[in-house]
């Protein structure tokens, strides 16, 4: 049986001191997910969760959210539907 490779994404803005903080807790965990970050000078980060996992990514976050400001962000309508990818040609 294929594995499922199907992702959420996770839509943040942050403060930019705090890109490495969050990256530490969320990969911490190997369920959780792992962050990307998409925008260095907005602090624009993605969260790529499985979906199994993905009420844990959010009960994780939300704890996050009483310690440091995060906020949930809709996909930015700029990025195209391959993003990752050129990201990753950089």
């Amino acid at each position: 049986m294929p594995a499922n490779t199907d992702v959420s994404e996770i839509y943040l803005e942050v403060q930019p001191a705090d890109i490495a903080y969050i990256k530490f807790i969320i990969e911490s965990y190997e369920i959780l997910g792992i962050i990307r970050t998409v925008d260095r000078t907005k602090a624009l980060i993605v969260v790529l969760a499985v979906p199994d996992a993905l009420d844990l990514t959010h009960g994780v976050l939300a704890a996050l959210g009483r310690e440091i400001p995060i906020k949930q962000i809709p996909r930015p309508e700029e990025m195209g539907d391959d993003w990752l990818l050129t990201e990753l040609e950089l």
